[in-house]
């Protein structure tokens, strides 16, 4: 498989390094403005092709990776067009909000259209990908984008109105892990611990919580209720953080960027 990515900032250079690290594609080609970016992943990773021209890039390749911010999506897609083969190509909008419909609008044709949208732990093998196809887009094609994808972690294909609240609970929902983490590190302090003690509490704790449902099958409630007893300490815990909203807040939080 051979795979162009288009733009390396935070999100296309996670999927860059993923993919690199994987060695599973035929062959790997960024393109971006930025030399200097564009330097440090050929010294990292030497196989891999490197550009500043979208235009070449494009050309040859079974898949092309579009992962720029929204508003220069029209300007990309308009420069690589006249390169593109719709065809044989298969094009994917990693662009928050950038469906398939807006790829077609843009492009003034149908074609083997995708929007995907993963997540920043796509470096690290364990991003949370969701995959959507297109109306004209095959099961090959659709097959093809998340066995990609895939290589990155784990990838939930889905109708393209769930992409959105999808992003909310992974994409965005990353950062609202990392909030909590932080929040339990700043109680930590509170309590006595030094900060990187609270920070290897935090994360192992939450690394323990994650191994324990996947292995296990659970719902978090059948978790919680294994280490919950009458009168103790946890349910003491649980019920001050629902007095001051907590679920709540994080259900409003998942839904506020769909308004």
């Amino acid at each position: 498989m051979k795979v162009t990515v288009i733009g390396a900032g935070n999100m296309g250079g996670a999927l860059i390094h993923g993919w690199a690290k994987s060695g599973k594609l035929a062959a790997l080609t960024i393109s971006d403005k930025n030399e200097s970016l564009l330097g440090k992943f050929k010294e990292a990773y030497p196989s891999i092709t490197t550009t500043t021209d979208n235009v070449a890039a494009v050309k040859g390749t079974d898949i092309v990776v579009v992962v720029v911010k929204p508003w220069l999506m029209p300007l990309v897609l308009d420069e690589i067009k006249p390169a593109l083969d719709f065809g044989k190509q298969i094009i994917v909008s990693d662009a928050a909000n950038y469906t398939t419909e807006k790829l077609a609008e843009q492009l003034g044709t149908s074609g083997q259209f995708c929007y995907v949208i993963p997540n920043i732990a796509a470096e690290y093998g364990a991003s949370m990908s969701f995959v959507a196809k297109g109306k004209d887009t095959s099961d090959e094609s659709l097959a093809q984008v998340k066995a990609l994808y895939d290589l990155c972690g784990d990838t939930l294909v889905v109708a393209e109105n769930l992409v959105g609240p999808g992003m909310m609970m992974a994409s965005c929902g990353i950062a609202y892990v990392m909030r909590y983490i932080r929040a339990q590190m700043e109680g930590g302090c509170e309590m006595g611990f030094y900060p990187e003690q609270a920070k290897q509490i935090a994360l192992q704790t939450m690394q323990g919580a994650v191994s324990l449902l996947k292995d296990t099958g659970w719902h978090p409630e059948e978790a919680i209720d294994k280490v919950t007893t009458p009168g103790g300490v946890t349910i003491k815990g649980l019920n001050e953080m629902e007095h001051a909203g907590f679920t709540s807040a994080v259900i409003r939080g998942l839904k506020a960027g769909l308004k």
